[in-house]
């Protein structure tokens, strides 16, 4: 599986628009204009409008009127935030992307009461991993957003995650609640909740795919790992769904698998009204145009 089949999935639905917060940034500008290459979605670009200009024209970007691309100009990055998220709440947008600004402020606009994209679920980040000689798809939850999740918030979690699975073809994905072992240890709270997990999947409570754990990651993605050590799941060896029991888990998974296996990602954040592009500064244009699509694949008709 690619995270290029994205991009051309994205191209087949209707076409959407991005409303980038903050656009003044060449590495947001560079996965603005691959994507425009493509014809995979429009932009509003909200922000600095001189600066955004001036970064255009360093790329040679042909600057004549479009209705694919619209800039509008904003004097803070508090302001282009919030011009950018009442542009997906009004529907004049589909998808929110953080461009130049930091995390809190796009996410105080996401939140407000008046004009936020909130639904009343918990918002969380799921990551798309394509990773070298892997057969499939691996998703990671949460690397980025919440630090520390109770059992309610991991079943949200879970829900979040399985929506994206099933927005990129994966029908009945099957869920790995990581530990650091197989078997419930009162003294681990990450066994104690993966256990709760598995119950609340049999008795419907977590719906649309198969939870099972708690088990550790080379029991997760590795049959013959599982295997060694007797563990019979439908789940172990062919998790779909990598749930972590904690952000330092998942950013320290997240950035060994693009570091030291090479992997490519993309990411979004769900459980919103729309999805939510909020890559790192450190993140490559590429990783962005696949978060991109990722959003565009995940966006509700």
């Amino acid at each position: 599986m690619l995270l290029e089949s994205l991009i051309d999935k994205a191209t087949q639905v209707n076409k959407k628009t991005i409303a980038v917060a903050a656009a003044e940034d060449s590495e947001v500008i560079d996965a603005v204009i691959d994507a425009l290459s493509r014809n995979l979605a429009n932009f509003i670009l909200f922000g600095d409008e001189e600066k955004i200009t001036t970064i255009l024209r360093s790329k040679h970007f042909n600057l004549t009127p479009t209705h694919q691309l619209k800039i509008v100009h904003a004097d803070s990055v508090s302001m282009a935030a919030e011009l950018a998220v009442k542009a997906v709440s009004s529907k004049s947008a589909s998808v929110l992307m953080k461009g130049n600004l930091p995390t809190s402020v796009i996410l105080k606009s996401v939140l407000n009461k008046e004009y936020g994209l909130r639904t009343g679920n918990a918002l969380s980040h799921v990551a798309v991993f394509e990773i070298p000689e892997y057969d499939r798809f691996i998703l990671i939850t949460d690397a980025g957003m919440n630090i520390a999740p109770d059992l309610e918030q991991k079943a949200q979690i879970i829900k979040n995650a399985v929506t994206i699975a099933k927005a990129i073809g994966i029908n009945q994905p099957k869920v790995a609640p990581l530990a650091a072992i197989e078997t419930v240890n009162p003294a681990m709270q990450a066994t104690m909740d993966a256990a709760a997990l598995t119950i609340m999947n049999k008795r419907g409570q977590i719906p649309g795919c198969i939870v099972d754990g708690p088990l550790a990651l080379d029991n997760a993605i590795s049959t013959l790992a599982a295997e060694h050590k007797g563990i019979q799941s439908e789940v172990a060896g062919n998790a779909d769904i990598l749930l972590v029991p904690a952000i330092e888990v998942g950013n320290a998974l997240y950035k060994s698998l693009i570091y030291f296996a090479k992997a490519k990602v993309g990411a979004v954040i769900a459980g919103a009204r729309a999805p939510i592009v909020l890559t790192s500064r450190a993140d490559s244009a590429e990783s962005k145009l696949y978060s991109l699509a990722l959003a565009l694949c995940s966006v509700a008709e």
